[in-house]
């Protein structure tokens, strides 16, 4: 059994991008810089910002971060949004999710320039990956792809199976393990929760891709013997063995599972640190090109 682990594979991948960006500084050439908002005081959506800004920072991006109250109407949110997009200073742009309920969500990603669109959430972006035309990928989806990718897992001809229909990870996670490319060409089944049976399909599963959000779903009597096993899933829970009081879970019981499995990506340190190394990747896309 053989860890992914998100945060050496991430590190590395920060270290290159970093490198890329001295390069482009060396030359004259425009530093990246990524803008992304943030509505309201949601705790875990906040640390996840901050995240994203120190990242920029350790990389050599500029970064900007723009916080609105909770209240801010939908109409003054697309104003900055139109704003941003006609800002040639600023290359990505990306709007924290969850937004309040009187926000239309859809509505802004798809007011967001799909030249700016870093999260790979636009209709537009969201139709060239599906026809593997190069576009911003979703963060998550295509920092799994690059686990797979620098642990050398064989994907051609696999049964892929992925847990969850989302359309941050689950619905592109499965066209992407289809493609004809390097990861993917997988024979993909996707499930959800009206899947009947999804045992009998999990354990014919040689890469399971798990984004749940069922805090330990995934159990050893469910997957075949040597299957690489994903986990997407991250849920809190409280432990009275942390300081904290609580602790992290992934969508996958690691403890039972990990023996039986070929590969195994741990939560936290899993993908988790993967997507936003990604989402930086996209930002240097916006100035260097997709070819770079």
């Amino acid at each position: 059994m053989t860890i992914l682990d998100g945060k050496k594979i991430s590190k590395e991948i920060q270290l290159e991008i970093a490198k890329a960006v001295n390069k482009l500084n060396s030359k004259g050439k425009k530093t990246p810089h990524l803008a992304a908002i943030l509505v309201g005081n949601n705790g875990a959506s906040q640390t996840y910002v901050n995240a994203k800004v120190t990242a920029c920072k350790n990389v050599g991006f500029k970064s900007t971060l723009i916080q609105f109250d909770n209240n801010i109407s939908e109409k003054d949110l697309l104003i900055k949004v139109d704003e941003i997009n006609r800002d040639k200073e600023i290359d990505g742009l990306i709007v924290q999710l969850p937004l309040p309920d009187h926000i239309n969500s859809i509505r802004i990603t798809e007011a967001i320039s799909p030249l700016k669109d870093v999260d790979g959430f636009h209709p537009i972006n969201i139709g060239k990956m599906a026809l593997n035309i190069p576009t911003f990928l979703p963060a998550t989806p295509a920092g799994i792809l690059e686990l797979i990718k620098r642990y050398n897992i064989s994907t051609s001809g696999k049964h892929c199976v992925v847990i969850g229909r989302s359309h941050i990870v689950g619905m592109p996670m499965s066209i992407l393990m289809s493609r004809n490319s390097n990861p993917g060409n997988c024979t993909v089944t996707l499930t959800h929760s009206r899947t009947v049976n999804l045992k009998n399909i999990t354990k014919k599963a040689d890469i399971l891709i798990v984004a749940l959000g069922k805090a330990e779903f995934i159990t050893s009597d469910m997957i075949k013997e040597g299957a690489c096993i994903i986990d997407v899933g991250i849920t809190r829970v409280r432990s009275k063995y942390t300081k904290s009081g609580w602790k992290l879970l992934g969508d996958v019981s690691f403890d039972d599972i990990k023996n039986k499995s070929s590969y195994i990506t741990p939560v936290p340190g899993g993908v988790g640190p993967m997507t936003i190394s990604m989402l930086l990747l996209n930002t240097l896309k916006s100035v260097t090109g997709f070819d770079s």
